[in-house]
């Protein structure tokens, strides 16, 4: 056999050819995860819409003088920031199925053509990371201010308040820094 002159490909092997190929179409199996994470997300956005019809429900049924045994206000108020943080974890998800279909899939051709695209926009597992710590951060925040909403009538010291202040203030300390990292990112 001759040997290759330089800048010349090597004519590549029957068996590796074959084994690359099969190694290369393993990646479709990310289709599993992508479909169940859509699937997921489908089934949160439902949740949250059932919660915010049951808001509604509850709120008719006690200004129509039914129930008045209840806190309207900081029931309704728990329940919607409660689907709204149900949606934010769909997002969660909806964000994880097209950042994982467009890396390991294919692009998504529709899109490309829109102006919604730049949210989507990811083209490698840390700008998907990224986009997925944001939201999971904020479904957090919402978390913490659904229980603290509930929890509002147990503070019943000063130093209750003072735990419930370093809580807010250690949340906007985490949200300043997802700020300066997203802004430095964005210098990149």
């Amino acid at each position: 056999m001759e040997p290759s002159a330089p800048g010349e490909k090597k004519k590549p092997r029957l068996i590796e050819v074959v084994f690359e190929r099969a190694l290369w179409s393993t990646r479709f199996i990310v289709l599993i995860p992508v479909l169940f994470s859509f699937v997921g997300s489908l089934l949160l956005i439902a949740m949250g819409s059932l919660d915010v019809i049951h808001v509604v429900e509850v709120s008719v049924g006690y200004l129509a003088g039914q129930t008045h045994d209840i806190d309207l206000h900081t029931e309704v108020i728990i329940k919607i920031v409660g689907a709204i943080d149900t949606y934010l974890i769909a997002i969660v998800l909806l964000i994880f199925t097209f950042g994982m279909y467009t890396l390991f899939i294919s692009e998504i051709d529709h899109a490309t053509d829109s102006e919604a695209a730049k949210i989507l926009d990811i083209h490698s597992l840390d700008s998907l990371k990224d986009k997925l710590s944001q939201v999971v951060i904020m479904a957090l925040i919402v978390k913490f201010f659904q229980i603290v909403i509930s929890m509002s009538p147990s503070y019943t010291t000063p130093l209750d308040m003072i735990y419930l202040s370093a809580s807010i203030l250690g949340l906007g300390a985490c949200l300043l820094f997802l700020y300066r990292a997203k802004s430095h990112a964005a210098k990149k």
